[in-house]
């Protein structure tokens, strides 16, 4: 059984929205693309080596392939471990409107959960997506999974799409490790639990 991961950048607001750059995803007229580049040291990109590491496949929502699709296959360097990774290993694209993907190693899936329970099964390893807002939203809804490495910088934006937005699920994690980077930056790494519990401090 596959373990699968999200990991993904957001804002002291939750925005997660083009993090790496102003034309990466200005949809809803969003105009700051790119916030998170002032932030990226070297600890920020020894964690990612890390998670790139551990990757057996990915799962990818639709903007987020697009956006990886333009960009990774241009990577060519072989000492670039995240290049190599999105280059080599499978991807898996959850998408009802795309007709194809031509990215070396990716396919269509159509169906959530099903589809996604079935790539689970399908041996070790991590199961990592990537951002993919909104295909996050559907994996928590259906409690698929298993660890949330949460990436919290230090900006406020106010606008963009955000990662826990209206409708989410309520679901209690627990908190496995944490590092904080030189840049401010939190990295944080929680693997669920279930439903939340409750209490009052009112005294009766």
């Amino acid at each position: 059984m596959s373990k699968l991961t999200i990991t993904t950048f957001v804002t002291l607001d939750g925005v997660m929205q083009a993090p790496g750059g102003p034309r990466e995803d200005p949809s809803g007229g969003f105009a700051h693309g790119g916030w998170m580049c002032p932030f990226a040291d070297p600890v920020f990109g020894h964690f990612m080596t890390e998670v790139f590491a551990r990757a057996r496949a990915f799962l990818l929502g639709r903007t987020t392939y697009q956006i990886f699709a333009a960009h990774w296959p241009r990577v060519t360097d072989p000492m670039d471990p995240i290049a190599v990774a999105l280059n080599k290993l499978p991807k898996y694209v959850a998408s009802k409107t795309l007709d194809r993907v031509d990215w070396n190693g990716s396919s269509l899936i159509r169906e959530v959960p099903a589809d996604v329970i079935r790539l689970k099964r399908q041996g070790g390893g991590e199961l990592q997506v990537h951002g993919s807002a909104g295909l996050a939203q559907a994996l928590l809804q259906h409690d698929l999974i298993d660890e949330l490495h949460l990436l919290t910088f230090p900006i406020v934006l106010g606008s963009g799409e955000r990662l826990f937005g209206s409708g989410t699920v309520p679901t209690a994690f627990e908190l496995v490790a944490t590092r904080a980077t030189p840049t401010g930056a939190v990295i944080s790494t929680y693997r669920r639990q279930g439903r939340p519990g409750y209490g009052s401090f009112a005294l009766e």
